[in-house]
């Protein structure tokens, strides 16, 4: 939805309405009054009128989110609009024209719908003319840094806290390791959790949800960021000199605490220290 306001916004359309509709809330009869409006016989002999968003958006942007959930007679009708710009109100017989940017949003793979025989393939290739992909968080991790401090910085201002709080570098790190399956909904209620929870100025890795800090986590989403042809020693090696330097950051670059902390022998360390020419002292 961001992106399809930030592309209505700066487009010569900005100052005309920004619509959404959200497909998957209602059900198919809901779903077509909501997009195509309704008309209805009153007493008065006068047909009691609805607008519907597909009208309420004429001139500017239309978004649906979650187009996969549209049924088939849907599709049909959605397909029309797009081939004609004018439409029918439900229960009206009248046509009306409208100029409207179609924005259209999916977390299914249409394709595949199309070959299912669940999505029309004429709707497919009229609305996929241009696409922005989206990549989940995983992989866009450079992010997570600047929405934590947008997260924090807009929750201190809803709430007129006096001072706004802020995550240590280590726990930065954790959230930036994490694999976020919510996405960016999830890392916002995490920032907003330990801004409620946590009593001091500065979250701490100690202060994070436990599935954040577990380390087999950590430890998978850094292997979903490695390349799928790779050279399995020189990866291995690349992990393990990762490994000590970050082993011996904790150890405050003492390498006795910093080989207990890698559960192996300081003699063993030092020539791990020179294979790899990490300095420490």
């Amino acid at each position: 939805e961001l992106v399809a306001r930030a592309v209505h916004l700066g487009s010569p359309r900005k100052d005309k309405p920004f619509v959404v509709v959200e497909c998957a809330a209602l059900t198919g009869d809901a779903l077509e009054k909501e997009l195509f409006g309704q008309e209805t016989a009153s007493s008065a002999g006068t047909p009691a009128i609805r607008r519907g968003r597909v009208e309420q958006a004429d001139g500017g942007t239309l978004f649906l989110d979650d187009m996969a959930a549209l049924t088939p007679d849907l599709q049909v009708k959605l397909l029309r609009l797009l081939q004609d710009r004018r439409f029918e109100r439900v229960g009206g017989s009248t046509p009306i024209e409208v100029d409207v940017r179609f924005v259209m949003a999916t977390n299914t793979d249409l394709a595949k719908k199309v070959e299912e025989g669940t999505f029309r393939e004429d709707l497919y290739y009229r609305v996929n003319v241009v696409q922005i992909h989206l990549p989940p968080l995983r992989e866009r991790r450079e992010d997570i840094p600047l929405l934590v401090a947008h997260f924090v910085a807009k929750f201190t201002a809803d709430n007129n806290m006096k001072q706004q709080k802020s995550f240590s570098t280590q726990a930065l790190n954790y959230l930036t390791g994490y694999d976020w399956p919510g996405n960016i909904r999830q890392l916002e209620n995490v920032v907003e959790s330990c801004m409620v929870l946590v009593p001091g100025n500065v979250i701490e890795e100690e202060n994070l949800p436990a599935e954040i800090r577990d380390e087999e986590s950590q430890f998978k989403s850094a292997v979903d960021l490695l390349p799928v042809q790779l050279d399995l020693a020189d990866t291995l090696q690349k992990i393990e000199a990762a490994l000590i330097r970050r082993a011996l950051v904790r150890a405050d670059l003492v390498q006795v605490k910093a080989a207990e902390l890698l559960n192996i022998s300081k003699s063993l360390l030092q020539y791990k220290l020179k294979k790899y020419g990490i300095t420490g002292h």
